[in-house]
């Protein structure tokens, strides 16, 4: 009896990783091959995956576990490692009349809280920013995804930037819910001296004086921020990285080195986090003021703030911060991919696939 032509498809959307229609018609042509009635193996053939060769098959389960690996280690990490940055940047928002210039807040710093000050709060960074990259690259990939099946392969790939600004604003939907917590610890331990040492005594002071929902205080403002910043992010990289690809580096995505493809992460990376920092800042702004002052409404910072602080507050150091941090999530998260056998981000155009030969119609 012969394989109905549905079976003979991949449940994979190619279009996402492949480099060409050709990919599809060699698959389909394979499949085709391998049914009873042409003689091929039996029903036990598996269509390869239309992505590298590696060690793990794309979109299983196992995949989307390696991504939101790659996600905490990415976000988790580098969020840890400027945290410098990040005290001297919430501190000119919420003090700008004490910490008034980049040079002038680590002065300040550094001469009242020593060394030890520079990095005061890293253990909540540490954990909220690891959970939020958890959430925010795991379910990018599936939503992705979801949303290419659901569009199917010629939608998916006549729009894929609305692919992916919808994957990656469900994915931040989720991730800000894990991060909002830690933040609003992170916040009040960071631009409050003397309110507590770190999260183990911050965290319960801040519920005792706000209440447990006052965690989640800031969780409008926050996904005012991270939202466009999460749309931004991932949609400009893969713009940017597929660009690079086409127009600036002579040699096919899939003929060049792995080091290459990883130092391609990272410059489409900070690119898109400069983008990222001046469409997220006065949101920004906004969280740190309300997770700052006990019972603050946004009100009260567009009116302390002004409208122009608001968006220009701090800019400059959240520029430097966050294209860094931006650049260094995508190498480091690609290059965990790489590690486990996936293929890097980006690059390649989806194509609308290829219509049907007449032989492979009626076969």
């Amino acid at each position: 009896m012969a394989t109905p032509d549905s079976s003979r498809h991949s449940l994979i959307p190619s279009f996402l990783y492949s480099s060409s229609s050709k990919k599809s018609l060699v698959l389909e042509k394979m499949v085709a091959s391998s049914s009873p009635a042409n003689g091929g193996a039996p029903k036990g053939f598996l269509v390869p995956s239309p992505s590298e060769p590696g060690k793990i098959e794309m979109y299983s389960p196992a995949f989307y576990a390696a991504c939101t690996a790659g996600g905490i280690l990415s976000c988790g990490l580098t969020h840890m490692a400027v945290t410098p940055l990040d005290l001297v940047k919430c501190n000119m928002q919420i003090d700008p009349t004490k910490y008034k210039s980049i040079s002038s807040g680590f002065g300040v710093l550094l001469k009242e809280q020593g060394l030890r000050g520079f990095f005061r709060g890293w253990v909540p960074t540490l954990l909220g920013y690891s959970a939020q990259g958890a959430c925010k690259f795991g379910f990018y990939e599936f939503f992705k995804k979801y949303y290419s099946d659901i569009a199917g392969p010629e939608y998916a790939a006549k729009y894929k930037t609305l692919i992916y600004l919808a994957g990656s604003a469900s994915a931040e939907v989720i991730a800000d819910v894990a991060l909002c917590p830690m933040e609003a610890v992170k916040v009040r331990v960071q631009t409050q001296p003397g309110f507590a040492r770190g999260l183990s005594d911050g965290f319960p002071k801040f519920v005792k004086s706000e209440g447990a929902l006052g965690l989640y205080k800031g969780i409008v403002p926050l996904w005012g921020r991270q939202i466009p910043y999460t749309m931004m992010k991932f949609a400009s990289f893969e713009t940017i990285v597929e660009m690079l690809y086409k127009h600036a580096i002579p040699t096919p995505k899939d003929q060049c080195s792995k080091t290459l493809q990883l130092g391609v992460s990272f410059a489409g990376g900070y690119v898109a986090g400069v983008f990222c920092a001046v469409v997220s800042h006065p949101a920004d702004n906004l969280v740190s003021f309300l997770n700052n002052a006990k019972g603050a409404t946004v009100g009260d910072a567009v009116k302390k703030l002004g409208l122009w602080g608001l968006f220009t507050r701090g800019l400059p150091l959240r520029i430097v911060m966050i294209g860094t941090l931006t650049g260094a999530q995508w190498g480091l998260y690609d290059a965990f991919k790489v590690f486990v056998g996936l293929p890097t981000t980006g690059g390649v155009a989806p194509a609308a696939p290829a219509s049907r030969t007449p032989e492979l119609a009626e076969a």
